[in-house]
């Protein structure tokens, strides 16, 4: 089952981080922005702008967000991190993680009405400032069926680098 976002420490440290992060997000131009490789798991507009990548920053997109690489610097267990944008009319289809070693979490940067995330059975939705954590193997799904892009950064996080590691309710 997945953590509430007051049980993971990361998650207060990324939402007490919000302004400068969106602020950071919003100044990135729209081609600095990569579709995801797996295209098979949308119909079309999942795009990213990764920051770290498997414990490695990707040096010339941290450069653009110095303020989100510092803090994201602080994280103990980071594995990826980066923006993650559904723009109008995309569809995640359902699928699972790879690894049952992360939480996968999202701080809500820009949520527009029509978007939302299904975990199991679980619908959720995204508000600005505030995070969502999951495990990634978890069968999910996410959508943007409003009218302007839903951004948040996503990262992922060592589950052994937890208070409780797997083991939170």
């Amino acid at each position: 089952m997945s953590p509430a976002p007051a049980q993971l420490p990361h998650c207060a440290v990324l939402s007490g981080h919000f302004p400068q992060i969106l602020a950071e997000c919003r100044a990135l131009p729209d081609d600095d922005f990569v579709p995801w490789p797996e295209t098979a798991l949308y119909t079309r507009g999942w795009v990213v702008h990764g920051l770290v990548v498997q414990g490695r920053e990707v040096l010339e997109n941290c450069l653009f967000c110095p303020r989100t690489t510092m803090m994201l610097r602080t994280l103990p267990g980071l594995v990826n991190a980066g923006f993650s944008r559904l723009l109008p009319g995309t569809r995640i289809l359902p699928h699972q993680g790879y690894t049952d070693q992360v939480w996968r979490v999202h701080l809500g940067l820009e949520v527009p009405p029509g978007c939302g995330l299904k975990v199991g059975g679980d619908t959720l939705s995204w508000q600005a400032g505030q995070c969502l954590a999951f495990d990634d193997t978890v069968m999910h799904e996410a959508w943007n069926l409003g009218s302007q892009p839903r951004t948040v950064l996503l990262v992922d996080i060592s589950k052994s680098a937890c208070p409780s590691g797997d083991a939170l309710p």
